[in-house]
């Protein structure tokens, strides 16, 4: 009787499990295609296995219990005065704990690993991308190459690239699933994420943050290109008639919805510090404001 009622739970959970992922008809963050996507996704997996350990058997047990001690079944045992056990005592606190120890070591050795702001080793030359979050898409500046490009990335495979983010809008959140890795992007300040691909492939990119009315069209594609491909892309960037100074960024940023893609063949070099310096520029001046208003004492 047991053996059939710990099949038919095992049996249950498992249709359950398939009824809740049926919906679920991309899950790019389980389908790592870089070496910090794949870290993250093996830190998923072993942190959901570790809390099953205790999440499982207590479901078990659940419904094993509420089987055996029914009110229709007769022949379970009926001992009211019962009121300890050191056996499940034991085993109540042995086990979480040393669950919990696990996911702690699991956890500081994973966050100093996976540090966002942490360079990744290769002997390859990265590449330096800076990121602008707007309404409601993505600006992509190339520092190294002079050029900029809206709602599409590029970069070649097994070449770590180094972002350095921000918005000239709401705070948002910079997310490539495949490839690993959410950052925040807040005005007036930069935040760093290193990745790299390991696979070439055309790679979703997304806002990860409710940003308002366009958030849901907010996504761009990183495309992980032979070096080569690469060298074309650029080349057709260069060629675009389109140029990025500090007057085109002003018409670039207004708020648009399902902006396709666009390329800039040059672009203001401290654009980037210009989109940062201009909150942090506000707020010198409002202290300044703020102290030429303030009472002066007798010298």
């Amino acid at each position: 009787m047991k053996g059939k009622t710990l099949r038919g739970s095992t049996s249950f959970l498992s249709t359950g499990l398939v009824l809740l992922l049926s919906g679920c008809s991309n899950l790019d963050i389980l389908n790592p295609k870089g070496s910090v996507g794949l870290a993250e996704r093996e830190l998923i997996a072993t942190s959901t296995w570790a809390m099953l350990i205790v999440v499982v058997p207590v479901i078990a047990l659940t419904l094993l219990f509420a089987w055996r001690y029914r009110a229709s079944n007769k022949n379970a045992e009926y001992r009211p005065g019962w009121v300890h056990s050191t056996g499940i005592e034991i085993a109540i606190w042995t086990i979480p704990t040393l669950i919990i120890l696990f996911l702690a070591v699991l956890t500081w050795k994973s966050t100093h690993e996976l540090d966002p702001y942490k360079p990744l080793e290769s002997q390859v030359k990265p590449i330096n991308v800076e990121v602008v979050a707007l309404d409601w898409k993505w600006l992509f500046i190339y520092p190294d190459l002079g050029i900029a490009s809206v709602n599409q990335l590029a970069f070649p495979v097994g070449t770590p690239v180094n972002f350095v983010i921000t918005s000239d809008t709401v705070m948002n959140s910079f997310f490539i699933p495949q490839l690993g890795g959410q950052i925040y992007a807040m005005a007036g300040m930069q935040t760093r994420l290193h990745l790299i691909a390991d696979e070439a492939g055309n790679y979703a990119g997304t806002a990860a943050n409710f940003s308002g009315r366009g958030f849901s069209d907010m996504k761009f594609r990183a495309l992980a290109t032979s070096p080569e491909e690469f060298n074309a892309w650029v080349a057709k960037v260069r060629a675009s008639s389109d140029r990025l100074d500090m007057d085109r960024y002003h018409a670039v940023s207004a708020p648009t919805e399902k902006e396709p893609v666009r390329y800039f063949s040059s672009v203001d070099p401290k654009l980037f510090h210009n989109i940062i310096a201009r909150y942090n520029n506000g707020n010198v001046l409002d202290n300044m404001k703020d102290a030429n208003c303030a009472p002066k004492g007798k010298g």
